[in-house]
């Protein structure tokens, strides 16, 4: 099976170095994506994280698109209920005219930060659960479809209008997510690092069954995103691990910060902490090359996919180009241009 690589990044703050250094990172990793025959490059969004400072995909997005020319450039993704459908919408017509026809606006449900900041961002305690609709409206901005005679939006365009809009994406890492988009017709991608890939199965299974072809897409398309890692050996891959290990069994006590150096990162953990990790180690896509791409196209095959948007952390950028060279090169990706 030809399974097709894409690459999901969310400018991860290192300890020891500036966060406007994650920013130009991801901008310089967007361009080796690129060159390397990559499909997609996605950015994520996140609000008041010490780990992940990646706060504004729209901006980001803009900057890739002045640095690219073949690769399609996404949100994964624009946290909805935090703003106006209409803004949004006129903030990916510009990102569609400065790329014409390389845009994917992803956007989910989830506050991507704590409650706090979320009330901060949008005052409205309430504003999830008028998603579904915000969803269809931005549909209708986007691709410059007129909203019914007495919507409040009846009238109202999302500008600049040309001949390419972004294509919308629903993201989500439940069923929720699953069922929004099967009803609407659109993409669906889920956030297997997020769940470790637990109920990705049954997300898919809804998607495909309740499935309503739209206007934009006549047929289920579905990826997921997954966190991976290749190195030249199984071993220098673990030992890079170490940098995501740490960062998580401190996350779970709650305490949240930059990543550290692998030769910096091992603590004693406590017998749970133990049990969590090795759970975590027994589903995780790292290894060599060849190793982590045995495990992509398993579980591709058994997720019926033909693509995979892959996430890779590591405290050296180096190693990290490195690790999407090597499955690169082990999928035999081409540029496009």
């Amino acid at each position: 099976m030809s399974l097709r690589l894409s690459v999901l990044d969310q400018s991860v703050a290192m300890a020891g170095r500036g966060q406007d250094e994650s920013i130009r990172q991801t901008l310089a990793l967007s361009q080796l994506a690129e060159k390397l025959g990559y499909h997609r490059f996605w950015v994520s969004e996140h609000h008041a994280h010490p780990s992940i400072v990646g706060t504004a995909p729209e901006v980001l997005m803009a900057a890739i698109a002045t640095q690219t020319h073949t690769i399609r450039i996404g949100s994964a993704g624009v946290m909805l209920p935090h703003y106006s459908a209409l803004k949004v919408a006129e903030q990916f017509r510009v990102l569609d005219a400065l790329a014409p026809g390389r845009i994917d606006l992803g956007v989910g449900r989830a506050p991507g930060s704590d409650g706090k900041t979320a009330q901060l961002l949008n005052p409205d305690r309430y504003a999830s659960e008028n998603f579904p609709q915000q969803v269809m409206e931005l549909q209708a901005w986007v691709t410059g479809q007129p909203l019914p005679p007495g919507h409040p939006g009846h009238g109202v365009f999302a500008y600049p209008q040309s001949a390419t809009s972004p294509d919308v994406w629903m993201l989500g890492s439940s069923d929720y997510g699953a069922q929004l988009a099967a009803h609407l017709g659109l993409p669906y991608a889920f956030a297997w690092f997020i769940t470790d890939g637990q109920g990705a199965d049954q997300a898919l299974k809804i998607y495909r069954d309740t499935f309503k072809p739209s206007p934009r897409l006549d047929k289920p398309h579905a990826t997921v995103c997954v966190w991976a890692l290749a190195a030249d050996t199984d071993e220098q891959a673990w030992h890079l691990f170490q940098s995501r290990a740490r960062w998580r069994m401190d996350r779970n006590l709650g305490r949240i910060g930059p990543m550290l150096p692998p030769d910096q990162a091992a603590r004693d953990y406590s017998p749970a902490e133990s049990m969590a990790l090795q759970a975590m180690m027994d589903n995780a896509f790292v290894g060599s090359a060849r190793t982590v791409a045995a495990q992509l196209r398993a579980m591709a095959e058994k997720l019926a996919l033909d693509e995979v948007a892959v996430i890779t952390w590591t405290y050296d950028p180096k190693a990290q180009a490195h690790s999407y060279e090597l499955l690169a090169q082990e999928f035999n990706l081409k540029p496009s241009y």
